[in-house]
């Protein structure tokens, strides 16, 4: 399992001669099902970011990030950041904050999404949009 924080700034590149594409600056999420669709990269100062596609990485490991050969840096789409979104229910009340999400580096899916008032399972949520992630009533629990 990793951790949306332990990935962010780890650098992207390339197989065999280890090109440095860029660095992660975020994991976007899609909410149906949960799961990391694409890593957003910055490219350095002056160069604008770049999106790709989760499907393209050879490798997701504590150090890098390898993308397959084909698997090239796309111009970055709207998103949504799950990282310091605020979380509501379905009513409206808020729960806290989101911290950090994990997920399986294999298979993309979120496993949990960590927050300022606990854990949330992934058949917690519901979607995830500009202002908030929005979960089903209930509480945040913390996993042993």
């Amino acid at each position: 399992m990793m951790l949306f924080s332990r990935v962010r700034g780890l650098p992207v590149l390339t197989p065999g001669d280890a090109d440095r594409l860029g660095e992660v600056r975020a994991l976007t999420v899609d909410s149906a099902p949960w799961r990391v669709t694409s890593v957003r990269m910055g490219r350095g100062r002056l160069r604008r970011g770049a999106v790709v596609p989760w499907s393209a990485l050879r490798a997701a490991g504590p150090d890098m990030l390898i993308v397959r050969p084909a698997g090239g840096p796309e111009e970055v789409p709207a998103d949504h950041e799950l990282i310091g979104s605020r979380v509501l229910t379905e009513c409206g009340e808020e729960r806290g904050t989101v911290l950090d999400a994990a997920f399986d580096p294999v298979t993309a899916r979120i496993e949990a999404v960590l927050t300022t008032r606990g854990e949330l399972p992934p058949e917690r949520l519901l979607g995830l949009g500009d202002h908030a992630l929005v979960v089903r009533t209930g509480r945040a629990h913390h996993r042993v």
